[in-house]
């Protein structure tokens, strides 16, 4: 199966790594969806496979279970190209850790190798740049045959390997964790020589960064999970905040749409939050007679979702736009969810399905 490559710009590709714990005991290690949604890739014990999001349709397998090793921790997609970044990992590697293979997939074999002298924890593509993400730095590399290292960023402790890489051809914003906990860092990948801004987005660790489509907004989330900030990335300025919820939570992806009009949030509450960040918001709030009083805390001021899909048993997932006022979630035990909702915020199941069960239906 070839994957042609379209241009387009859009979203940060969001993930599930599950290689330390997944007690579905189904052999999925990792799922991402690609930069513009409209595909996911997931790693497993046995090699990887990618699917069109939505409708939900298997379009390509590679099984190395007979070739020794065969387990993929992580897979980063290039939009629809026949390029696919991959870590091996699982009980039986098919590669390294601290190995970054390009496979490509019109010739069935890995065309670029990247070794490190740590684990790799995430990786980012776009059309002209690879970055690796390892525990306390970031590097960025040509995407040619022989990669050339351009950029070395360090960073504050990132065992989740978090980053965020604008893929659109006018911008080449790069967010990571800054040196101080709680910092993020934007790096114009283009104009180096200038140094980083700074913006100072939380009092606890970052646990989610997010760029929008265009490179303009910056969608942030701590550890504690309770409120998700978002930025203007030229000057850093906080545009709004808003309430996942009271209590403390981890946040599993924070996805914009694709006119940043919308931002949905999964976290380990089982839920998945839709917020408007749009002017004339549909956001709720309390009271107004209680969030205007300047005497109480912020928390009476905030903005919540104006919309929530419960998942089924609560099972972590990753989220994303799809088409028509909807949601697509990927989950961990395998279910595949499509969820529909009004302009007022009333959400229903469209679809659903075990995607791990489906079968290959090779040239769609």
């Amino acid at each position: 199966q070839a994957y042609n490559c379209l241009i387009h710009f859009y979203k940060r590709y969001i993930e599930m790594d599950l290689s330390k714990k997944n007690s579905y005991g189904n052999g999925l290690l990792f799922a991402g969806f690609n930069q513009d949604q409209s595909c996911f890739c997931i790693g497993t014990e046995t090699g990887f496979r990618i699917y069109n999001s939505d409708p939900l349709r298997e379009k390509e397998r590679q099984d190395w279970t007979d070739s020794g090793g065969s387990g993929i921790r992580y897979a980063e997609m290039l939009f629809r190209c026949n390029y696919l970044a991959l870590v091996g990992g699982g009980k039986n590697p098919r590669y390294p850790s601290n190995k970054v293979c390009i496979w490509d997939d019109l010739k069935k074999k890995i065309v670029i190798e990247l070794e490190f002298s740590s684990d790799v924890k995430s990786v980012r593509l776009r059309r002209d740049r690879i970055v690796v993400v390892l525990e306390t730095m970031i590097k960025v590399f040509t995407f040619t045959s022989n990669p050339t290292q351009l950029h070395i960023f360090d960073t504050s402790p990132n065992p989740s390997g978090l980053c965020s890489l604008s893929p659109s051809s006018t911008n080449s914003l790069l967010a990571l964790p800054g040196p101080k906990p709680g910092h993020i860092q934007l790096v114009d990948l283009a104009t180096t020589d200038s140094a980083p801004l700074d913006i100072a987005a939380h009092d606890s660790a970052v646990a989610s960064i997010t760029l929008n489509i265009q490179g303009t907004r910056l969608a942030t989330a701590s550890t504690k999970g309770t409120l998700i900030r978002v930025f203007e990335t030229v000057s850093g300025n906080i545009l709004t905040e808003l309430r996942r919820g009271s209590q403390p939570a981890s946040i599993f992806c924070i996805n914009f749409n694709s006119d940043s009009s919308l931002l949905c949030v999964a976290s380990d509450h089982g839920t998945i939050h839709i917020f408007s960040i749009s002017e004339g918001t549909k956001n709720k709030q309390l009271q107004p007679s209680l969030a205007s009083a300047s005497f109480l805390p912020k928390y009476f001021s905030s903005e919540w979702s104006f919309s929530k899909v419960e998942i089924p048993g609560g099972t972590r997932c990753i989220c994303a736009f799809g088409q028509d006022n909807s949601i697509v979630a990927v989950c961990a035990d395998g279910s595949y969810y499509r969820f529909v909702f009004t302009p007022k915020g009333v959400c229903s199941k469209d679809a659903y399905d075990m995607f791990l069960n489906t079968e290959s239906q090779p040239g769609q």
